[in-house]
Formats: C-alpha cells, sequence, structure tokens
C-alpha cells in the first residue's frame, strides 16, 4: 500500500481499486495499511470497492473524532475523478436528491429534497465516447457519485452495478478515482491530490493532459 503522507495524527494511503475498504473474509485496506506500519489506525471515511484513490487514516481515537466532526461539518473537501461511456444531460453544475434503498442493495436518487445528497460537477470529452468527470461531493451519502452519475444518463463505466453489466465487465476496472483532499486540522491547511495509475482509460494520454488543467481541482469550483 502507498504511504502518500504521514503525519503525527494520520496517514494518506491510496486505495487501489477492486480492494475492500474493511475486512469481508480476508484482510480489509484498512487492516492491510495497519499491519504495514504496525500500528492501529482508525478509519475516518471510506471508498466502495471499485474506487483508488486517497482515504486518511487517523492514528489515535482522538483525530478520528476531530475528523468526524469535519467531515459532518462539510469542512473536508473531496474531489473525484469519473469515466463514463455515456453523454451526460449536462455537461456541468449540480445533481441533487433523497437518496434511498433500491433493489439488491443498490440506490436511486429521488426527486425529494428533504435531506438530499448534492453533488457539483464538470465534464468534458476524452477519445471517443469517453467522458471525464471532475466531482466534488458535498455531502458522503452511499454510492453518491455512482447514482448521481446514473441520474444524468453517464454511469460510470466499469460499475457493475449501475452500468449495464455486460458492458462494465469488459472493462478492467471501476472508473471512479479519489483525486483530491483539503482540509484544516489544528490551524494547520492541508492539500493532497494523487492522479489515478491503473486502468488504461485513466494512464491515456488525453486523460493525463486534461489532469494538467485539473491539477488543482478546488479552483473548479468557486465558492
Amino acid at each position: 500500500m502507498k504511504i502518500l503522507h504521514d503525519n503525527p495524527s494520520f496517514i494518506i494511503a491510496h486505495k487501489s481499486a477492486g480492494v475492500n475498504f474493511h475486512s469481508e473474509g480476508e484482510a480489509g485496506f484498512v487492516v492491510q495499511v495497519s499491519q504495514q506500519l504496525g500500528i492501529s489506525l482508525f478509519p475516518v471515511h471510506r471508498l466502495d470497492k471499485m474506487t483508488s484513490g486517497l482515504v486518511i487514516l487517523a492514528k489515535d481515537s482522538q483525530t478520528a473524532a476531530q475528523f468526524g466532526k469535519m467531515f459532518e461539518n462539510r469542512e473536508v473537501e473531496k474531489y473525484y475523478l469519473a469515466i463514463s461511456m455515456r453523454k451526460p444531460k449536462k455537461k456541468m453544475g449540480w445533481i441533487k436528491g433523497d437518496m434511498t434503498g433500491a433493489r439488491r442493495g443498490d440506490y436511486k436518487l429521488l426527486t425529494t429534497m428533504e435531506n438530499p445528497a448534492i453533488t457539483q460537477f464538470i465534464s468534458c470529452a476524452l477519445r471517443t465516447h469517453e467522458r471525464f468527470f471532475l466531482i466534488k461531493p458535498h455531502t458522503g451519502k452511499t454510492h453518491q457519485i455512482r447514482v448521481a452519475l446514473k441520474s444524468l444518463g453517464s454511469p460510470i463505466a466499469g460499475d457493475e452495478r449501475y452500468a449495464q453489466a455486460d458492458e462494465a465487465r469488459k472493462e478492467e476496472r471501476g472508473y471512479l478515482h479519489a483525486y483530491a483532499l483539503r482540509f484544516s486540522l489544528n490551524d494547520e491547511a492541508f492539500e493532497f491530490v494523487s492522479p489515478p495509475d491503473a486502468g488504461e482509460r485513466f494512464v491515456s494520454a488525453e486523460c493525463k493532459a486534461q489532469l494538467e488543467l485539473w491539477s488543482k481541482p478546488w479552483i473548479n469550483f468557486p465558492a
């Protein structure tokens, strides 16, 4: 497991696509990193199995509680990358709505707004049929980004749950990546950006060229 930053209070690690976050019959991501470093680590958020990218792991319960409040208060900025093989209904903007459980553990987006999932995004074309998304979720619901992009008519390439299964199974991976994090902890500001390093669509020349334009993703979402 790649450790991208080692702070006295937390680490930033890179999760590979296809790795379970929690242990399910075999050691999950958190256990693997804890064993690698020889210390107990506390997860403060999570990534789906198909999702790669940046993860914060606290080194003690006090820091974990701090991060928990920060996530609850939306004080941790998160940015994701995704690729779809379908053109979206709109190229940029917001996706808002309540989420509810559907069949087989799926979720779906509703038109109601009682406790909505809120997702902001911009997108551009890459190669033929490829649509590249830079995404800023403002809430942290389960499967939020995957459901949001499906609602646009652009399910994530390789997402066997929300895209067409026969097409999804042909992909190397699910094309969703936790790209960047920005937050302040104990009056110190932190910024982390980590491009995807696996999946043919993510490492194409066209994708890399666009990522140079998105190297500081927060400037694409002015307050």
